[in-house]
């Protein structure tokens, strides 16, 4: 499976990535800035997702769309 961030970087698990636009999460009042760490992401079964965790929020699914490789 080949995962790619929205530069077209290939992702691997345990990198680095920042987030590229805010973002509103479902079912909570957060948003997540621009510029935020999302640090040792792991790679899901589809191409356009990984899994990550913040300081605050942990189990965070994103789109690769909105990602870039630190």
């Amino acid at each position: 499976m080949d995962v790619r961030d929205s530069n077209g970087t290939a992702l691997a698990d345990g990198d680095t990535v920042h987030i590229i636009k805010d973002l509103k999460l479902r079912g909570s009042s957060t948003v997540l800035k621009r510029g935020t760490v999302i640090r040792g992401i792991r790679l899901t079964g589809n191409e356009g997702e990984i899994e990550g965790r913040t300081d605050k929020i942990k189990g965070l699914v994103l789109k690769t769309e909105f990602l870039k490789k630190a």
